[in-house]
């Protein structure tokens, strides 16, 4: 089973620096999304009548998410609801259920975001990460066919970010002294 999902947000944006007179708002399209997935191991398609009387089985999948840098941005603002710059994250999932009636089910995801070049941040810099790596699980006991509850954690490690070479930390830091 495949499938391939596209998405374009639209937003309304506002914001303030704590401190100083600036504010602003914008409204408009964000980056545009777009998923490619794939199911290697787990169940098939089904109806909703077998749907409602199948047993859940261990599932592994792949997907490839990229957003389009379609989003409206200018460099000359602080708020935009574009990024100007592509991004791609591979992700390969497990989820497996167990215990009596498998109720318990544990799901691990395993991915990575990585990021062109934004060329034009703040007018004239280069925005630039480092691939963001992650890890995520999931935990979730199924009461009855309404009433779940879950335990969720993520882990993400890398993605280091800079300005025209300078990290965002040094930068933070001139900031605030």
């Amino acid at each position: 089973m495949a499938w391939v999902e596209a998405s374009v947000p639209i937003a309304n944006l506002s914001g303030s620096i704590t401190g100083t007179d600036i504010t602003g708002s914008t409204t408009g399209t964000g980056d545009s999304g777009y998923t490619a997935a794939i199911l290697l191991k787990g169940g098939p398609a089904l109806s909703p009548e077998q749907f409602a009387n199948a047993q859940t089985t261990t599932s592994i999948g792949l997907s490839l998410s990229i957003t389009a840098p379609t989003g409206q941005y200018d460099p000359n603002k602080l708020l935009n609801l574009g990024s100007d710059r592509w991004s791609f994250k591979p992700e390969l999932a497990i989820s497996k259920p167990f215990g009596p009636e498998q109720r318990w089910v544990f799901d691990a995801y395993a991915n990575t975001y990585l990021y062109t070049d934004n060329t034009s941040y703040r007018g004239a810099e280069v925005l630039r990460q480092r691939a963001l790596l992650g890890l995520e699980g999931h935990l979730s006991y199924t009461f009855n066919n309404t009433i779940w509850a879950s335990l969720d954690t993520r882990y993400s490690f890398r993605g280091d970010t800079t300005v025209s070479g300078a990290s965002i930390r040094t930068i933070r830091s001139e900031i605030s002294s």
